[in-house]
């Protein structure tokens, strides 16, 4: 490159790093605050909080980074236009393409970054963050009772505890269970814990009653008991055997899904993902194609160019708006799916011609032939 191209570049690059760090950080910030209550009041490590927070990440980026490289390259390409040193550069022979060089450069590395997030990085982040709420979720349940609270640890089965001890002991305890709708079970225990066992987690009580009404018969069945164990769930899933949401796998998962149940099911929204997944990416180059066809389209103005970046800004939220419901439109129809491409193919062909047209003067007329 040579040196106005590496400075234009270094000026684009160091605004977007900026603006990307800005918008990622509030972001996470707003989502991770979900997740403050696992610390506060349930006790979940901290170490973990913050792996399940940076997981989130990767999501973040891919929504980002183009977003910020189209501010970063409006805000440059104006500052360097209201400063006359894209003027300067014309004067000196630098054409059309060769100012939106920097750009464009870095719109290539944005691509092939968002690329590796996409089929990479976006996948195995969101598989090991929904494999950790499922830790959570069972492998936890021991840290995850609110004191005070009815804590429903499995499917119709309410866990209530006055008080819960440093050693994960609990006191006052009491479980209703609903699993057998016609025969709901009671049980009230001055002190027990809950487990987690290779059967499946379990609630141990000590010195407590059961109480079991037949809702056909209206009888109360009371049994007092030393020490008594509640299953909670009968049978136990592998985080293996769960099922892979569409964001959870990677490329080969999403166009070639299985024959199981749920995939024929969500058949069109998995294979939607994966072109999603390799769509996406071409918005980035669409947007900076819009961003220097605007500011590089015309002659200067002195009075600013406050329009032109306006009326960028206006083009990529309805391109952005589109690509979203397409996403939307291809887990019900396959026709979405070239439009995904289609999309950014056409916004950066149509940008490309409108940089490289000379505007008409203001005042002119047609020529007629004579």
């Amino acid at each position: 490159m040579d040196g106005i191209t590496k400075y234009v570049f270094r000026q684009v690059a160091s605004v977007m790093i900026f603006i990307t760090l800005c918008l990622t950080l509030a972001i996470w910030l707003t989502q991770s605050l979900r997740f403050v209550d696992l610390i506060v009041n349930r006790g979940l490590p901290l170490a973990t909080f913050l792996y399940l927070a940076l997981l989130l990440l990767p999501r973040f980026l891919v929504i980002v980074l183009p977003v910020a490289l189209f501010a970063a390259v409006l805000f440059t390409y104006n500052r360097l236009t209201m400063d006359s040193e894209l003027i300067v550069c014309r004067a000196v022979g630098f054409s059309q393409a060769a100012l939106a060089r920097p750009a464009l450069y870095l719109a290539a590395v944005v691509m092939a970054v968002i690329y590796v997030i996409n089929i990479y990085l976006l996948p195995a982040s969101y598989r090991a963050f929904k494999d950790l709420q499922w830790e959570i979720r069972h492998a936890y349940s021991n840290l995850l009772l609110q004191e005070g609270a009815f804590n429903e640890v499995a499917d119709n089965v309410i866990v209530y505890v006055r008080h819960r001890e440093g050693d994960g002991d609990l006191r006052g305890i009491m479980v209703h269970d609903m699993r057998r709708p016609q025969s709901p079970v009671t049980l009230m225990a001055e002190s027990g814990a809950l487990l987690r066992t290779d059967e499946g987690p379990r609630v141990v009580l000590m010195n407590g009653n059961r109480q079991e009404v037949d809702r056909d018969s209206k009888r109360l069945s009371l049994l007092y008991f030393d020490r008594y164990t509640v299953e909670l769930s009968s049978d136990t899933v592998r985080i293996e055997d769960r099922w892979r949401e569409p964001r959870e796998r990677f490329l080969p998962g999403l166009f070639f899904p299985d024959d199981s149940l749920a995939d024929r099911r969500y058949r069109l929204q998995i294979i939607s993902e994966g072109h999603s997944r390799l769509a996406s990416p071409l918005l980035t180059l669409a947007f900076v194609m819009v961003a220097v066809s605007a500011l590089l389209y015309g002659d200067f103005n002195r009075r600013g160019q406050s329009m032109r970046v306006l009326v960028a800004c206006g083009v990529v939220v309805v391109i952005q708006a589109g690509a979203m419901g397409l996403v939307s439109l291809g887990a019900h129809s396959r026709l979405a799916w070239p439009a995904m491409y289609l999309v950014p193919v056409a916004t950066i062909a149509v940008a490309a011609w409108a940089m490289h047209r000379r505007p008409r003067p203001v005042g002119a007329r047609p020529a007629t032939a004579q």
